[in-house]
């Protein structure tokens, strides 16, 4: 994965409001959950939250499917794991290895 793909990612969930909107569609599993439901579990303007929504699908952390009338946030769970797998793959690379006999 690309530096700067993990660098948008990581700043959009700096934002106290979007990290919570994340978490809370991560939360709602593989259905997603619909806007308005966050809009009531959040208290956020639904301005507000669609503009916070937009930065978020332009991470490629969330997509929105419709069904109908009601419009879904759903996580990106690859892109998630991906960000994460970033951080991690390259842990303790560095850190020099020690016979234990």
């Amino acid at each position: 994965m690309e530096i700067e793909v993990v660098a948008k990612a990581l700043k959009e969930l700096g934002h106290p409001t979007r990290l919570s909107i994340y978490k809370a569609v991560v939360r709602a599993g593989f259905q997603g959950i619909p806007v308005g439901s966050l809009q009531e579990k959040l208290a956020i303007p639904g301005s507000t939250l669609s503009h916070h929504i937009a930065s978020l699908v332009s991470a490629g952390l969330l997509i929105q499917r419709r069904e109908g009338r009601t419009l879904y946030c759903v996580a990106e769970y690859e892109q998630l794991d991906s960000v994460i797998g970033f951080l991690k793959d390259e842990c303790c690379m560095d850190e020099k290895c020690i016979d234990p006999k």
